[in-house]
């Protein structure tokens, strides 16, 4: 047994593990984060994808030891909790029907989140690009790209609510 200790979804977790756990096995069947689902076991699907120290990762390519130390968000820990909101990612999606049968969806939110953070106004072709390692079998992705556009526009609204600019003006 190896002892990790992490964060996930803003709580400090320490357990003993299997070293060969995959993450996703732990964040499901030892902290009940059931909303990371396991696909393919193979990195192939993208349906376990989760952020590790904000970066997206296929947890059923890491190790659980691997993220000792680490931050994990899962899509149990997008939304806010307090308010009980929806992540502007997730509300997109349900307000432009980007799932449909929903086994991707937690995947394919947390990757489009990445992808958000890293290209805030991406193209339809960037999104297409950003996120082609989730695979989606019902949807035929077009409501899942206008869901990140949604969710894009959304997020630049609320960083900049009343259109202002990066200049400040001299005192």
């Amino acid at each position: 047994m190896a002892r990790i200790s992490m964060r996930v979804d803003g709580m400090k977790v320490t357990d003993d593990v299997e070293p060969r756990t995959l993450l996703v096995q732990y964040l499901r069947e030892g902290l009940g984060k059931t909303g990371t689902v396991i696909g393919c076991d193979t990195s192939n699907c993208g349906a376990c994808t989760v952020h590790l120290d904000g970066d997206s990762v296929k947890s059923c390519n890491v190790l659980a030891v691997q993220a000792d130390g680490c931050e994990v968000t899962t899509i149990e820990g997008l939304a806010d909790t307090v308010e009980s909101d929806l992540h502007p990612v997730q509300e997109a999606f349900r307000e432009c029907h980007g799932l449909q049968c929903g086994f991707c969806t937690p995947g394919m939110i947390m990757q489009s989140v990445d992808l958000l953070q890293r290209n805030p106004q991406p193209s339809e072709e960037e999104i297409r690009e950003g996120i082609e390692g989730n695979l989606c079998r019902c949807t035929g992705y077009h409501n899942i790209v206008r869901a990140v556009q949604y969710a894009s526009g959304h997020l630049a609204t609320a960083a900049n609510p009343r259109g202002a600019t990066e200049e400040v003006d001299a005192l």
